[in-house]
C-alpha cells in the first residue's frame, strides 16, 4: 500500500476550526473588510495550527488588486510585438513585478482603433497597464475601470503619467557630433511619423539644420533594419552628395550601413552613419556604431513601478540620452 498523502488545509477547514463563516475567514486572511478582534484571533490561530497557505491569486482577485500587469503595445498590426524593444520593456516590467507576485502579459493594440481596452478594464485579473507607443486614440479609449492604474511609455495625459527617453536631446547630441566632424549634407531616416518620440527627433533635426543653414533631407523609416537599408539607398539616389546619415534607431542605422556597403560605399569614409538606442550589438558591429543611449530598462521599470505602487507621478518623466561616439561617424 502507498503512503497516504496529507491534503493541504483549505479556507473551509480554517473557517470550521475557528468556528466562523468562510466569508469571515476570508476577510481575516485576506486583510480586507470587518471582523471582530475575537474572530481575527481564532482565524489566525486556526490557520497557524493547520498550516494553511493562502491562495495569493484568489486573494488578489477578491481585493480587486489583480495578478497581472498588461504591457499593451500600439502599432499598425501585431508585428509590432516582434520589435526587440518590446522584449526589453517586458523583461524590465517582469523584474519589477516578480517580487509582488504579479505576472506580465503582452498585448497588441491598434494605434487608431484600440478595441479590447474595455475588456481589459473589466478584467479583475489585471492590476494595471503600461502603454507603449501610446497614441491619442489609445488614451481617449481608456475605460474608467483602468483609471489610476495606467502609465505610458510615450505621450501621456493628466490622468496617465508619461515615461520616456529625451529623444530630442539624444538626437541633438548625435547631430552636433556629425556637424563637428565636418558633415554638412546630413540625411535623417526617421521613425514612424505617427509616433510622438519619432517626431521629437525630427523636430530636433530640423532645428539644427536650419540654424546651421543646412538643407533638410528626410526619408521616412520604421525603426527596422530592412527599411533602413532601402531608405539609405533612396537617400543616395535622391541626394548623391550625402555625407552623413542619422537614423532614428540603431536597427535602422545598421540596415543603412549594410546597404551602403553593398553598393560599394564606405562607412565612415564615404558616408558617416549614426543611430539611436545603443543596443548591445552597436558596440560590436563593424564599424562600431555611433549612437545615443536609450535607458529602456529604467524607463519601463519606472512605468511598471508607478502602476504597482499607485502613487502620484509627475505628468512627464524624461530620461536623459547621451552621445556614444564610435567608429561609424
Amino acid at each position: 500500500m502507498g503512503t497516504p498523502t496529507t491534503r493541504p488545509a483549505t479556507l473551509d477547514d480554517v473557517a470550521r476550526a475557528a468556528g466562523v463563516s468562510r466569508a469571515t475567514a476570508s476577510r481575516v486572511l485576506g486583510g480586507y473588510g470587518f471582523a471582530s478582534p475575537d474572530a481575527r484571533d481564532r482565524v489566525t490561530a486556526a490557520a497557524d495550527r493547520l498550516g494553511y497557505v493562502p491562495n495569493t491569486t484568489a486573494r488578489a482577485l477578491v481585493r480587486g488588486a489583480g495578478v497581472r500587469l498588461v504591457v499593451a503595445v500600439a502599432g499598425r498590426d501585431e508585428t509590432v510585438l516582434d520589435d526587440p524593444y518590446v522584449d526589453r520593456v517586458v523583461s524590465a516590467a517582469a523584474r519589477v513585478c516578480s517580487p509582488h507576485g504579479v505576472g506580465v502579459a503582452l498585448q497588441w493594440l491598434s494605434r487608431t482603433t484600440p478595441a479590447g481596452l474595455r475588456r481589459l478594464g473589466d478584467d479583475r485579473s489585471v492590476c494595471g497597464m503600461v502603454l507603449v507607443n501610446t497614441t491619442q486614440p489609445v488614451l481617449d479609449a481608456l475605460p474608467a475601470g483602468l483609471r489610476g492604474r495606467v502609465a505610458s511609455i510615450g505621450i501621456g495625459s493628466p490622468a496617465v503619467p508619461s515615461f520616456d527617453v529625451d529623444n530630442a536631446g539624444g538626437a541633438d547630441a548625435v547631430l552636433r557630433h556629425l556637424y563637428a566632424g565636418g558633415h554638412r549634407r546630413i540625411v535623417m531616416i526617421t521613425g514612424p511619423r505617427w509616433l510622438a518620440c519619432a517626431e521629437r527627433s525630427v523636430t530636433a533635426y530640423r532645428a539644427l539644420m536650419r540654424a546651421a543653414g543646412l538643407p533638410v533631407r528626410l526619408v521616412t523609416g520604421d525603426f527596422t533594419a530592412e527599411r533602413g537599408g532601402r531608405a539609405a539607398l533612396e537617400a543616395l539616389d535622391r541626394w548623391p552628395d550625402t555625407d552623413a546619415i542619422y537614423a532614428a534607431s540603431d536597427a535602422t542605422a545598421l540596415g543603412a550601413i549594410a546597404a551602403l556597403r553593398g553598393r560599394g560605399i564606405g562607412v565612415p569614409g564615404d558616408v558617416a552613419v549614426a543611430g539611436f538606442d545603443d543596443i548591445p550589438y552597436a558596440a560590436v558591429s563593424s564599424p562600431a556604431l555611433t549612437t545615443a543611449t536609450h535607458p529602456v530598462a529604467r524607463i519601463a521599470g519606472a512605468a511598471a513601478t508607478a502602476v504597482l505602487e499607485r502613487r502620484p507621478a509627475p505628468p512627464v518623466t524624461a530620461f536623459p540620452s547621451a552621445l556614444v561616439a564610435r567608429e561609424s561617424a
